[in-house]
């Protein structure tokens, strides 16, 4: 049991911040949020004083624990056999030892959507993880979603590489026989398993939107938005989420020329409900808080910066009872700052995962689990 005192805590909740605030640590949940809150004595106690105490964030598009991190021949993002791989499952390739896994608990990243990349039209049931764990089936809160894809990617990952559909984004339209017999696929149809659609381009978003009103998909969220603020009404109108990142980049590709940090700013500001994503190890996991400064700089407001890695992406992603907020009887992922945790020159110090201490910054005893070499 632990209690951590004295801190601002943001709760992202009804309780809003708490200064001053008590949070108690009971086994794998929050027992106590509140002023008066009182510590039970044989609690381990955190003096946050200064500090600002937030949940653990939420990255709703990442490949951790998928990709690899060091070793890009053996990432298990893309089952590049075929450019359709609906029977595909992200908890199969997930590796919890994975060095960007320590590095997001690190960085106060305490879930991740981990889910396949973008080389098939395509790609499989992704999953919500958390980073911190030995077992990928303790670590996974649910699936989240059925990854698909836009653009070019698909285009250049089998047609350029592999001389097969698509080619074309016009390929894209009739990869496979549309046989909705097949149970994952179904399951998108009737509703059970969210849409998570990788899209840069406005016409790729539109084309999107076109096919899931097609279909009667309604749980859809589009992931990086990069042009998603030239069409922002049209996501509001659709009550449709933006996934939207990484934006530290270059025009790497030409569907990217239109990248701006602005993006999430504006989005906000026309009504859309906006997550920030890093895509790790596009960038890395335990940057997240940079990417939340960055937009902040560019136009969003400090007001949703935490919402944006806390409880709006939880709530896309379908796991905002357990995640996402500091409140009694959710998950114990909590992340003590030495200051606002969007500020570039702030830092993670204290990690709880699931009411285990993963991370102190000054905490001198070595993690067991270090004995396996992350």
């Amino acid at each position: 049991m632990y209690a951590i005192e004295n801190g601002t805590v943001h709760t992202v909740a009804e309780d809003g911040t708490i200064e001053g605030g008590v949070v108690v640590i009971d086994g794998s949940e929050i027992g106590v949020v509140g002023n008066d809150a009182e510590i039970p004595a044989e609690a381990t106690v955190i003096d946050a004083a200064g500090k600002h105490v937030t949940p653990g964030l939420v990255d709703a598009h990442s490949h951790a624990g998928m990709a690899e991190w060091g070793e890009p021949e053996d990432a298990d993002v893309n089952e590049g056999t075929d450019p359709v791989t609906p029977h595909v499952s992200a908890i199969d390739g997930f590796h919890p030892r994975d060095g960007e896994l320590e590095r997001a608990f690190q960085g106060g990243v305490t879930t991740v959507s981990a889910r396949m990349g973008s080389g098939n039209v395509i790609g499989g049931v992704i999953c919500s993880m958390k980073t911190y764990g030995d077992l990928a089936d303790e670590m996974c809160i649910r699936e989240d979603g059925m990854k698909a894809a836009m653009g070019e990617n698909p285009k250049r990952y089998h047609g350029e590489q592999k001389d097969r559909q698509p080619s074309t984004r016009s390929g894209e339209d009739e990869p496979f026989d549309r046989d909705l017999g097949m149970a994952n696929l179904a399951r998108v149809v009737e509703g059970e398993l969210p849409l998570r659609v990788h899209a840069h381009r406005a016409d790729d978003i539109a084309t999107v939107f076109r096919i899931a009103e097609e279909f009667g998909i309604s749980d859809l969220s589009i992931e990086h938005a990069t042009e998603g603020h030239l069409i922002a009404e049209e996501f509001e109108r659709r009550d449709v989420p933006a996934i939207v990142g990484p934006s530290i980049s270059s025009a790497s590709k030409y569907e990217l020329r239109n990248i701006t940090f602005e993006t999430p700013g504006l989005l906000q500001e026309a009504g859309v409900r906006v997550a920030i994503q890093t895509d790790a190890p596009v960038l890395p996991q335990e940057h997240l808080d940079v990417c939340v400064g960055l937009a902040v700089r560019e136009g969003l407001p400090e007001s949703v910066a935490l919402e944006s890695v806390t409880r709006t992406p939880a709530e896309i992603l379908g796991i905002d009872d357990r995640v996402g907020t500091l409140e009694a009887g959710t998950d114990a992922d909590v992340a003590v700052w030495d200051g606002p945790m969007f500020e570039l020159g702030s830092d993670a110090e204290e990690v709880f995962v699931d009411g285990e201490h993963a991370y102190s910054r000054d905490r001198d005893d070595v993690d067991p689990r270090e004995e396996w070499a992350w």
